[in-house]
């Protein structure tokens, strides 16, 4: 039994679920309306001139469509889709085997290029500009370089860190686009969608409710909705209403802003533990039993946009709005700047 569990066939089937969830074309795509209307003109343009669209750069928070829209490009150009990442590639020969096998108009995604190596970065810049690549063969005096012609190709580029990437690279992108967090009313339209192709009976209330704690973004908005059909089909008839939705995202932790657990963690040793005192990053996150990185990364952005949290001179603290959403009083002065307390469970409208 375990085996069949873990089977080849169950992974690929898997996968390929997750595969059709990302749409296919920008009629499917929901949201971002200024970058779709930007890159439909692009497409439009190119095709009608029979040429390869201009090198993208995407960039913004995980989760919110970069893959997708790489996807998306490729399919509306009718080419292929080659996809890698940054640190995938360590050394200029893993590129050059790629380029080498690309055909005219192919698409090639490179996720996470702000960790592309210096040397990859810069054979890359010939490719881009004049699609070509030098290859030095040998070492010292005897060495010399080889130059190849590549097929006029598209790389689409996504990063979460933007101003990691060099100058250089970041110029020669003919289209530098930035994705913004979803509002509530997209998230539940993508939810819709979703919950049609895998087959889930959720109420429009229900995907508003999941909307509304998905951080205002697809990924996790999708990953909500799994975890939503997984109690409605144990606990309930298989229907996700809002009641549905609530009992589940309680159970797995999601309170009504989409904090989950570490995100409340955060709040509770600023609020509790340092009682609104200036708290660095390093004392923060030993508190939370994290890694430094994941506080400042992963967590700490989103209760910045929520403004539970300030970052200041002498390090993080608690605003009022962090403190009434655990329910606590505002311990006198917590520094200058902060805004009026709100009531608990409440935070300004982000999206």
């Amino acid at each position: 039994m375990r085996e069949e569990l873990l089977s080849p066939e169950a992974d690929e089937t898997e996968v390929a679920e997750e595969t059709t969830l990302r749409p296919r074309n920008l009629g499917e795509f929901v949201g971002q309306p200024r970058l779709r209307e930007h890159l439909e003109i692009m497409l439009t343009a190119a095709k009608q001139r029979g040429q390869a669209v201009d090198h993208v750069l995407l960039a913004g928070p995980p989760g919110l469509g970069k893959t997708s829209l790489a996807g998306i490009i490729a399919n509306e150009m009718g080419a292929r889709l080659n996809p890698t990442s940054g640190p995938a590639l360590e050394r200029a020969g893993d590129l050059a085997a790629i380029l080498t096998n690309l055909d005219d108009g192919d698409v090639l995604f490179i996720d996470e290029v702000h960790r592309l190596p210096r040397i990859v970065e810069e054979s890359l810049y010939p490719a881009m500009e004049d699609f070509r690549f030098d290859v030095v063969i040998g070492k010292g005096p005897s060495a010399r370089t080889i130059r190849l012609d590549l097929p006029r190709f598209t790389l689409v580029a996504a990063t979460t860190r933007t101003g990691l990437i060099s100058g250089p690279l970041r110029d020669r992108f003919g289209f530098v686009a930035r994705l913004d967090y979803y509002a509530h009313e997209e998230l539940a339209t993508i939810l819709r969608r979703v919950a049609t192709i895998l087959g889930v009976d959720l109420d429009p209330e229900g995907a508003d409710e999941i909307a509304s704690r998905s951080r205002g973004t697809p990924r996790i908005a999708n990953r909500l909705l799994k975890r939503v059909r997984d109690y409605a089909e144990v606990r309930a008839d298989g229907r996700v209403s809002v009641d549905i939705a609530r009992d589940a995202l309680a159970l797995f932790e999601v309170d009504e802003l989409g904090l989950d657990k570490v995100d409340r963690a955060i709040l509770d040793a600023l609020c509790r533990t340092f009682v609104g005192r200036a708290v660095g990053l390093s004392t923060l996150a030993i508190a939370v039993s994290e890694a430094p990185e994941t506080v400042e990364d992963v967590y700490e952005p989103f209760l910045l946009l929520c403004g539970l949290i300030e970052r200041t001179p002498r390090g993080r603290i608690a605003t009022p709005a962090g403190f009434a959403h655990i329910g606590l009083p505002v311990p006198g002065t917590t520094g200058a700047g902060l805004h009026a307390p709100t009531k608990p469970g409440e935070a300004p409208e982000l999206f």
